[in-house]
């Protein structure tokens, strides 16, 4: 069943399509498993606690009508504002409007936090971004920049609050810097959250569109119930997918523990047991209390946009157990530097049991990836991580705000990271054993190897005995301390960065108290003196005077690594390839809707001289005894790149099978499918890069804020024009002749590689936008094109600009071969109808081309060179509905391409007899008239699109009260 929310709607709806309820809440209050909510364009100030989840298989879905149209916002919005100097304005808010807690008299706080950064729950936010927080009226009069934060030009927008004498009122002081609060959008965080269930065991919920945003979290240590602005809280198989997540005080995504009486933060509450002494104590206890696969986990976080919290993009201890996370632009957490503590990055997880976390972008966060005890099983694979150590002139405060890319900690594996960049100042923080690196290309140095696995006691021994796991199970299978190595890296490439002063510096400066475990050197080198595998087992049978059998370092075991630019290899590397003739350059770039890394690796990277790679070469990790293997125990082989491609037998070192100097490893033009495509420019050797830009002082690498859904690079695509010849071919007739043919078979877009991949097998997986003729010739267009209302427009030559049109669409109609049109008196079935708004590409079985129409303006040409990206996919043959609009479309274009068709109006007559009456029964009222497709529903404008949703459920799904007439 579905149900309808419209914020603009009038209180007391009863959910359905006339009279959809006005809150998300009200919706989530009679969802019941199988039940769809679909949400209209809107801003909902609110905080859904779902009281009940789906069933296996049958899920209740939460969906925005359109793609982040629909936001849910923990802040309401405060207008009262009052002019009290020249550069300070205050307001006074009501106490009553906080429904559960005041986040302006509650602190940040929590075990693992720092205590010496004071700030409270709440957010003042200017146009959607948060303010620095200050603690008297002075600096709010007078700001100071603060120098540790990414971003210091915006540390000079301030706020401060105190509480007035009746304890009534929040008062606000705040300085915008010369704009106009009361023009301004100016927002106070006044919920603890916005989509999060207060019970636990509420499984099996999507949440699929959304943006969700400004929530008053507090701090989400793995020793707590873990808060956030959206989460499962303690259950299984929730989706959240295609969502933005933004503005959190603390975690956007908590995937965290439940509340443990008398365990909840109780280190820093009862000052009895040490932190980590209360974080086995919660393991035990969840183990217990009914910690297992089959009621905690197994969650999916996909293609979201996850930006600027303060402590993580995505947190959880325990409960993140067999989930995957993937496909999403994970990015700017811990930027404003006012909160620190031991559980920051952009994601920070304990425990994530047979978690994969793949093809993510993970940039601009103090610390990318932190996996802390119990990775056992993760596997860290296809993901961009760079740019997560503070920028040139941020002031540094600790060794935990420093950052890499992953930090690995007291864990004891299988751990495995393969086919990854790493292209940060410090790459990976190994505190830890059981680890794999294989296939990464890898560019900062190795830090805390050998170190950083005790609590820093000076006197007694405090070393941190951590859990290890029956594989693939939470069942707790020991405890051990951390003896170090145990780690194996294979057909890794290491380039050396140019080594920053500002970090030599700060280094030089700590160099006292952390000796060499903060080298800037990239390689394996951090691993010398640690023992072969020969050399352990030869040592453990003899055990010397000078050795602790069961207490040294664990081996460490190389093969097939090449370095580069200085970057140095363990002394106990045997076969290390060391290359001090060539520098490799290398740089990420932002390309429109594409990150691009660009590098001259495979001028000089010898190629096909590694070994195929299994789970059987790799071996166990020591400790739980387990292979790096898939969670269901079967091999992993590592036959495949970054990019998808297939490796050979004999596969080249890093992570790029096929070489090239440009590979689009992200594509952030539409959440649906951020997608891996292989690199295509032609290697050139003699080519100089140089290394990525370091943004100036208090400027902000610049990341898309929300998704491009179109490319805005017009001149990427020559909007070709269809000759003579090519309308002849196509010379589409509907006379007499039925328009389903279920004999004739044609591609299918479902089953491409790629989003807008067309290809076959046969055509060894080239894009067939690549060819660039509609007939396979090179002529050029030199012919008519056709104008509004068909008619030839004056003839244009694009041979000198035939290059590839990328394309986007929402929805692709796929299975379209059973909707045959004449060519040439032969039945010609149509591939795929793509649809966008009012605009559809349809795409001829065998056709290199494509037609663009323009229903709406009766507009056509052809596009002979393109690809294109899909939203979503939908087959004609799932409603009659569906199969009717694919008709007209492709009538219309017989219309617009046959020039010997001499009264269109019959054409018209005789498909609005056909395909009215099927749309009618939708609700949906066909005009096909003066070469136009326009349709109509409750006297309201659809577009293509539009109605597409609506007829591809039974029931129909999309709102349309909010279109114009």
């Amino acid at each position: 069943m579905y149900y309808y929310v419209a914020q603009n709607n009038f209180a007391g709806g009863d959910g359905s399509r006339e009279h959809p309820f006005k809150t998300i809440s009200e919706a989530a209050q009679v969802a019941m498993p199988g039940d769809e909510v679909i949400v209209s364009p809107g801003i909902y100030r609110e905080s859904i606690d779902p009281p009940r989840g789906g069933e296996e298989g049958e899920p209740i879905i939460y969906r925005s009508s359109s793609l982040l149209g629909a936001v849910i916002s923990g802040a309401e919005r405060i207008k009262n504002w009052k002019k009290e100097s020249d550069n300070v304005w205050s307001c006074e808010v009501p106490n009553s409007v906080f429904p559960d807690r005041n986040p302006y008299t509650n602190l940040v706080k929590g075990d693992w936090y720092d205590p010496s950064f004071k700030a409270h729950l709440g957010d003042v936010y200017l146009n959607g971004r948060s303010m620095y927080e200050v603690f008297s009226y002075k600096e709010v009069e007078k700001p100071v920049m603060q120098k540790a934060s990414w971003n210091p030009g915006d540390t000079l927008f301030v706020w401060y609050c105190e509480q007035s004498k009746d304890g009534l009122y929040t008062i606000f002081k705040a300085n915008f810097r010369g704009y106009d609060p009361n023009l301004e959008n100016v927002e106070i965080s006044v919920r603890s959250s916005c989509f999060f269930p207060q019970r636990e065991g509420i499984s099996y919920i999507t949440l699929s569109g959304f943006k969700i945003c400004q929530a008053a979290t507090n701090w989400a240590p793995p020793t707590a119930m873990q808060e956030g602005m959206v989460g499962p809280h303690w259950s299984k198989g929730w989706i959240i997918e295609d969502c933005e997540i933004s503005e959190s005080k603390c975690a956007g995504i908590s995937l965290g523990k439940y509340r443990q009486p008398g365990n909840d933060n109780k280190w820093t509450t009862t000052f009895v047991k040490d932190g980590t002494q209360t974080q086995r104590d919660a393991a035990c206890q969840a183990v217990n209390e009914g910690w297992d696969k089959e009621t905690v986990g197994s969650h999916m976080i996909r293609r979201c946009n996850i930006h600027d919290c303060g402590q993580a993009g995505i947190v959880g201890n325990l409960g993140a157990v067999f989930s995957t996370i993937e496909d999403n632009h994970i990015h700017h957490i811990n930027c404003k530097k006012n909160l620190a503590g031991a559980e920051i990055g952009g994601i920070k997880l304990h425990a994530a049991i047979d978690t994969l976390i793949r093809r993510n972008r993970i940039d601009h966060c103090t610390r990318g990836l932190w996996l802390d005890w119990q990775a056992q099983g993760t596997r860290v694979t296809q993901n961009l991580f760079h740019d997560n150590v503070p920028p040139v002139g941020a002031q540094i405060n600790s060794g935990l705000g420093l950052g890499e890319d992953i930090f690995v900690e007291v864990s004891h594996g299988p751990t495995l990271i393969d086919n990854n960049l790493l292209l940060s100042d410090i790459a990976c923080r190994l505190s830890t054993q059981g680890i794999a690196l294989v296939h990464n290309f890898i560019a900062g140095s190795f830090s805390y190897v050998g170190k950083g696995t005790d609590n820093g006691g000076r006197i007694f021994s405090t070393d941190r005995y951590t859990p290890y796991h029956v594989p693939h199970s939470t069942m707790i299978a020991g405890f051990m301390t951390i003896l170090h190595g145990d780690a194996r890296f294979c057909n890794n490439v290491f380039v050396q960065k140019p080594v920053r002063e500002d970090l030599m510096m700060y280094l030089e400066g700590k160099k006292a108290g952390f000796g060499k475990i903060l080298d800037l050197s990239c390689g394996t080198v951090a691993y010398s003196g640690y023992p072969s595998i020969e050399q352990y087992f030869a040592e453990f049978k003899t055990r010397p005077a000078v050795r602790d059998a069961y207490y040294d370092h664990l081996p460490v075991y190389f093969e097939g690594n090449y370095y580069f630019n200085g970057a140095l290899p363990s002394q106990g590397e045997k076969d290390a390839y060391t290359d001090t003739k060539h520098q490799v350059m290398f740089k990420v770039s932002d390309e429109g809707n594409e990150c691009v890394f660009t590098t001259n690796l495979f001028a000089f990277l010898p190629r096909g001289e590694k070994r195929l790679l299994t789970s059987n070469e790799l071996g166990i990790a020591f400790e739980p005894e387990q292979r790096f293997e898939n969670p269901d125990g079967s091999t992993i082989v590592f036959d495949t790149d970054i990019l998808g491609n297939h490796r050979s037998v004999r596969p080249t070192a890093g992570p790029f099978e096929i070489p090239s100097e440009r590979y689009v490893i992200f594509r952030t033009g539409s959440f649906r499918q951020p997608i891996l495509i292989e690199g295509v420019r032609p290697l050139v050797a003699q080519e100089s890069i140089t290394d990525p830009p370091i943004p100036r002082w208090g400027e902000k690498n610049k990341v898309s804020d929300q998704p491009m859904l179109k490319d805005a690079d017009e001149n990427n695509a020559a909007e070709t024009s269809m000759d003579e010849d090519i309308s002849k071919d196509m010379n589409i007739s509907l006379k007499n002749t039925p328009l389903l043919d279920d004999n004739s078979k044609g591609t299918s877009f479902k089953d491409s590689k790629y989003n807008g991949d067309t290809s076959k097998e046969g055509k060894n997986k080239k894009d067939i936008s690549e060819e660039t003729s509609f007939k396979d010739d090179t002529s050029s267009y030199g012919s008519e094109s056709i104008g509004e209302g068909g008619n030839a427009v004056e003839s244009v030559d694009h041979s000198s600009n035939d290059r590839k049109k990328n394309l986007h669409c929402q929805i692709a109609l796929v299975d379209c071969d059973i909707i045959s049109v004449i060519c040439k008196e032969q039945a010609r079935p149509v591939s795929e109808i793509f649809i966008e708004d009012n605009t559809a590409w349809v795409h001829l079985e065998g056709d290199s081309g494509i037609m663009e129409i323009d229903c709406a303006y009766g507009i056509c040409h052809y596009i002979p060179s393109w690809s294109m990206e899909a939203e979503d996919t939908v087959s004609v043959k799932r409603s009659d509905g569906t199969m009717a609009l694919g008709r007209c479309i492709a009538a219309l274009l017989r219309i617009y391409i046959d020039k010997d068709l001499q009264d269109p109006d019959i054409m018209e007559e005789r498909v609005s007899a056909a395909e009215a009456p099927i749309l009618d029964h939708y609700g949906i009222q066909l005009r096909f008239a003066k070469r136009q497709l326009k349709l109509v529903k409750n006297k309201k404008f659809l577009t293509l699109f539009q109605a597409a949703e609506a007829v591809r459920r039974a029931s129909g799904d999309v709102i349309v009260d909010e279109i114009d007439v």
